[in-house]
């Protein structure tokens, strides 16, 4: 499967989410190919469609003071913190150019992630039962798509920066008691952005090509 690829570098969710909408309908006419958008967000808090607000950990008026919005979107998950220290990748493919399997579209996006980490030498695996990707039980890469007409949007966030993880105790991760890490985390050194986004982008064309 052909796509090509966007790069919006840092910007807000709601930036993400309407150029997500516009590839989506153009994907649909047949007037784009299939496309890959790279982005990092501004500090946000998101709400899948199978999401309690309960694990939210603090008020409204304390997001509000750390400029934290909070969206409810049409993804399949639960909760999640996106930030800066985020790689995030929102496939925008149609699977009838792929495989109409939704299972195996969500199985190769978590090999995406496990095998950029072997790049880096980090040994990172899939769990049973569990969307996304953990290295030594800690979660570094989450997933969360929507599909309607076999054409996927929203998608994979990896965790790269470690300085940006201390937001994720503002809420439960995916509901759940986890303890969430990164790949610099991993590594104990740092991690540019760039140089991981190039892989990122190599991952998805020798899985999904």
């Amino acid at each position: 499967m052909e796509f090509k690829t966007l790069d919006l570098g840092l910007v807000d969710f709601q930036e993400a989410q309407d150029a997500q909408k516009k590839i989506f309908l153009d994907v649909k006419s047949g007037a784009l190919k299939s496309t890959l958008i790279l982005c990092r967000h501004h500090p946000v808090i998101t709400l899948g469609r199978q999401a309690d607000k309960k694990n939210i950990l603090i008020s409204p008026k304390e997001l509000k003071k750390r400029e934290i919005p909070v969206y409810e979107i049409e993804r399949g998950g639960n909760i999640t913190y996106h930030g800066p220290g985020q790689i995030i990748a929102y496939p925008i493919f149609d699977l009838n150019y792929f495989k109409k399997d939704i299972h195996l579209f969500l199985r190769s996006l978590e090999k995406v992630a496990i095998s950029l980490f072997t790049d880096f030498r980090v040994k990172a695996a899939a769990l049973p039962g569990l969307t996304g990707v953990w290295i030594n039980n800690k979660k570094a890469a989450s997933i969360g798509i929507a599909v309607r007409n076999w054409i996927t949007f929203h998608g994979l966030s990896i965790n790269i920066k470690k300085n940006d993880l201390f937001n994720f105790q503002l809420i439960r991760p995916c509901g759940m008691d986890i303890t969430v890490t990164s790949l610099e985390e991993a590594l104990d050194k740092d991690v540019r952005i760039e140089a991981v986004k190039e892989k990122i982008i190599h991952k998805f064309k020798g899985i999904f090509n």
